[in-house]
C-alpha cells in the first residue's frame, strides 16, 4: 500500500451499495482520498458469496471495496435508525444502489437526508433510474446490455447477440456515479447546496453506444452486428497468426499503403479500387483475405516486429495472464500488491486515474465483514464499548 493525500481528502462517503456499480463508485472516491464507510448487513452482502475465492473469501468483493471501513448494520431493525442517521450527519456523500423507493421506505428520502446534514449529496445508482415507466424494475448487467442495444451490436454478423466479457454496464454506471458525485461536490463548493445525483445503468450504457442511436434517429440506419471489423475504415479487424490472433488497424489513407508495403502487396496499394476508404470498404472481404494470408503463417512476435517497423497500429489479442504480467501494466502500476492483515497479499487492479499533484492511493485493504465496527461506531459515532457490545448481541451490527 502507498500513502498519499488525494484530491478528496477530508470528504466522507457513506456507502450503502452492493455488487459492482455502487461499490466501484465509492472505491473510486476512496482511491482519490475520501474516507469511505461501507455498510452491509451482519451476515455480509450477497456478493461475498460470489466466486472466485481466495482463502474462502470472495475476490469479487475484494476488487470493488478497497479503501473502505467495513461496518455491519441491519437497516431493517428499529435500533439501526439512530446509527444510520448519525452516519448521515457525519457524511458528505451517500451512495446507494437500491431499487427506487427503498430509501423512502427506510425513512431516508433525500429531503430527510438534507435535514440531517445540510449540503449532503445523494448518489443513487439504479438499473433504469429514478423516473420513467421501468424505474422500479430490477436490472442486472446482462439485462442492461440487452435492453440498451449493446448486445444487438456485439458478436458475429451471422451469430447470436453476445454479452461482453465483463460487467460493462455496472462499470460504466459506477464511473458515471463517481463523476456525478465529484461534480456535485464542485457545485456544493460554489453554492453551499447539495443535490441528488440520479444515475441509471441503462442511461450510462446507452450513452456509450457512439453514433448508432443518432444514426438511426437522424438517418434511419439500423446498425447490425459487425464482429471485430471496424465500422468505418478497413482493413481493420482481427487476423489469425500462427500462434494466436492480432488486431490490425490500417484503414486510413496514409496507413493502407504502409501496410501493403509491409506485407509485400504493393499491388493492392496501386489498385485504384482500394485507393479510398469507401473503395476499400466496398471490397473489404478481398482485402482482409490478403492480410490474413500474410498473418496466418507468422507468429505474433514476427507480425509485431514488421508492423511496428512500418508504423502500423496493431495489438496482439492477449490472454488475461499475458496482460497481468505485461511490462506495460507493470510500468503503469495497474496491478498492485495490497497487504491484508488476515488474507496476506492481495493482487488487485490499480488506479487508472494518474494525477501528478494529488494522486490516488491504496491505503486500506478491502475489509472483512464488520471488520471496522469498533472504529465506525466507537471512534466515529462515539458509542461506548458497552453499547457496541449490546448492539452486537442484539444482531443490529
Amino acid at each position: 500500500m502507498t500513502d498519499g493525500t488525494g484530491a478528496l481528502t477530508g470528504i466522507r462517503v457513506l456507502d450503502l451499495s452492493r455488487f459492482i456499480a455502487g461499490p466501484l463508485c465509492c472505491q473510486i472516491l476512496g482511491d482519490m482520498g475520501a474516507e469511505v464507510v461501507k455498510i452491509e448487513r451482519p451476515s455480509g452482502e450477497d456478493a461475498r458469496k460470489h466466486a472466485p475465492f481466495h482463502r474462502k473469501h470472495s475476490v469479487y468483493t475484494m476488487v470493488y471495496n478497497r479503501n473502505k471501513y467495513g461496518a455491519t448494520l441491519d437497516t431493517r431493525r428499529p435500533e439501526a435508525r439512530a446509527l444510520l442517521e448519525d452516519l448521515v450527519r457525519r457524511s458528505d456523500i451517500v451512495v446507494e444502489n437500491y431499487r427506487p423507493g427503498t430509501m423512502e421506505a427506510m425513512g431516508l428520502p433525500y429531503p430527510r437526508l438534507q435535514e440531517l446534514r445540510p449540503g449532503i449529496i445523494l448518489v443513487s445508482i439504479s438499473g433504469f433510474g429514478q423516473t420513467g415507466p421501468l424505474a422500479r424494475r430490477a436490472l442486472f448487467d446482462a439485462i442492461a446490455q440487452a435492453t440498451s442495444g449493446l448486445m444487438s451490436l456485439t458478436g458475429p454478423p451471422d451469430g447470436e447477440p453476445t454479452l461482453t466479457g465483463t460487467y460493462i454496464a455496472d462499470h460504466i454506471a459506477g464511473f458515471h456515479g463517481a463523476m456525478g458525485a465529484m461534480l456535485a461536490l464542485l457545485h456544493r463548493d460554489r453554492t453551499g447546496h447539495g443535490q441528488h445525483v440520479d444515475v441509471a445503468s441503462l442511461d450510462a450504457l446507452f450513452a456509450s453506444l457512439g453514433t448508432r442511436p443518432s444514426a438511426y434517429a437522424m438517418l434511419g440506419e439500423h446498425p447490425r452486428r459487425n464482429g471485430s471489423r471496424d465500422l468505418l475504415t478497413g482493413p481493420a479487424n482481427v487476423f489469425p497468426a500462427a500462434d494466436g490472433y492480432v488486431y490490425i488497424h490500417a484503414g486510413t489513407d496514409p496507413l493502407f499503403p504502409r501496410l501493403c508495403g509491409a506485407i509485400g502487396r504493393q499491388d493492392l496499394a496501386d489498385n485504384e479500387r482500394f485507393s479510398t476508404v469507401p473503395g476499400r470498404m466496398a471490397n473489404i472481404e478481398e482485402l482482409e483475405e490478403a492480410v490474413a494470408a500474410w498473418t496466418k503463417g507468422r507468429p505474433c512476435d514476427e507480425i509485431a516486429h514488421v508492423l511496428g517497423e512500418a508504423g502500423i497500429p496493431f495489438g496482439k489479442v492477449s490472454e488475461i495472464p499475458e496482460v497481468v504480467e505485461s511490462e506495460q501494466i507493470k510500468a503503469r502500476e495497474m496491478m498492485l500488491d495490497v497487504d491484508h492483515p488476515a488474507l496476506g497479499t492481495l493482487r488487485l487492479p490499480g488506479i487508472p486515474i494518474k494525477m501528478n499533484a494529488s494522486p490516488g492511493s491504496v491505503r486500506k485493504a478491502p475489509p472483512l465483514v464488520g471488520e471496522d465496527n469498533d472504529h465506525v461506531y466507537g471512534r466515529l459515532l462515539g458509542r461506548s464499548e458497552e453499547e457496541i457490545a449490546r448492539l452486537k448481541s442484539l444482531g443490529v451490527i
